[in-house]
């Protein structure tokens, strides 16, 4: 019978959630979490079980895939699973790390799943199958079955088929295909040219891509005269949290003073928190400084080294807040920086 082995995380693991993030990976023989399901519905038994914290991928890639590739050594396993990861960006980096390293490693189809807005599907869709998938883990047993099934057809030799006939991200990976028709390439063009000109509708066989790309901005010639500001995808709120910005998959933004502050105070002092869902607050919260480095600034601003520190702060949740979203929370931030004659700004994240 063929052998499959799972990545998944230290949430889905049942280890824990944000204070367990740092969990060192490890391999446990058998089923945990998802990989019941994925047995299941696979046709291939799940032997193994990776786990490993999302925060101890993110900061320690390099040792983590090495450690990981070192449990598989020793394995016999013919396809490899990573996730679901849904929207949860770090776990989505994750399964792409991991998944793009045991493919180059030991040349076993890789197979996952992520929402669209997951920015592990752009970093890695070339490297391994991506399905879209859910947001949150309602979604997971639609998720874990379009994962199988094509796991269960390259197992019996049925394919992969096309990115579109299968539904899995569009690699950017070009097949020779012989059509049943065999019309000749020459005469397809012909045809889709003419329904160009005639306005009708017809499908490129060769489509381009749409990127989104903005122009790099001109350098600022003397910092020493520059408005510097900061913005935050880490949720630094006041306590009260005034705007209401959600904790996860935000819509909302806001921008408080710092006018007179050499840093911001903490939740302790009744001043300022995070509201991010995405991280554990506790760091945060006893200082807002590491996530808004206002001290660090100012003492910029008191060295000369620049002109000085925009009077306000700009501020959201990036966890599951979509890519449109964010676009025109950014814009209407700038609106104000602008007005205000800002040059340039700093944006932290977690």
């Amino acid at each position: 019978m063929k052998k499959a082995i799972i990545y998944i995380n230290q949430f889905f693991a049942g280890i824990g959630g944000e204070e367990e993030a740092d969990h060192q990976p490890e391999i446990r023989e058998g089923l945990v979490g998802p990989a019941m399901l994925l047995n299941q519905l696979s046709d291939a038994e799940v032997t193994d079980t990776i786990i490993c914290g999302d925060n101890f991928m993110g900061s320690n890639e390099e040792e983590a895939v090495e450690k990981i590739l070192g449990f598989l050594e020793d394995k016999e396993f013919d396809i490899f699973f990573a996730g679901p990861a849904f929207q949860a960006g770090r776990y989505g980096n994750a399964c792409g790390v991991i998944g793009k390293a045991v493919k180059e490693a030991f040349d076993v189809p890789v197979i996952s799943s992520m929402n669209e807005e997951n920015p592990g599907v752009d970093m890695f869709k070339k490297d391994i199958y991506i399905f879209p998938g859910g947001k949150s883990a309602a979604k997971m047993k639609d998720d874990m079955a379009k994962m199988a099934e094509l796991g269960n057809k390259i197992l019996n030799g049925e394919g992969p088929l096309t990115a579109e006939e299968e539904g899995f991200f569009t690699r950017g990976i070009r097949h020779q295909v012989w059509l049943e028709d065999s019309k000749p390439a020459a005469d397809r063009a012909i045809e889709m040219l003419l329904k160009k000109v005639n306005g009708e509708e017809f499908k490129s066989e060769l489509p381009i891509p749409k990127i989104d790309r903005v122009p790099i901005a001109e350098p600022i010639k003397d910092l020493s005269e520059a408005t510097i500001a900061l913005a935050t995808s880490g949720g630094i709120v006041p306590v009260d949290n005034p705007d209401k910005i959600q904790s996860a998959s935000a819509t909302r933004w806001g921008r408080y003073s710092v006018e007179g502050l050499d840093n911001l105070p903490n939740r302790e002092a009744g001043e300022f928190k995070t509201i991010h869902a995405g991280y554990d607050p506790a760091a945060a919260d006893a200082n807002p400084d590491r996530v808004v480095p206002l001290d660090a600034l100012r003492a910029y601003e008191e060295e000369g080294r620049i002109g000085k520190v925009h009077e306000y702060f700009y501020t959201t949740v990036g966890t599951g807040t979509t890519e449109a979203e964010a676009a025109r929370m950014g814009q209407e931030m700038v609106e104000y920086m602008k007005d205000e004659g800002v040059d340039a700004v700093i944006l932290t994240s977690t």
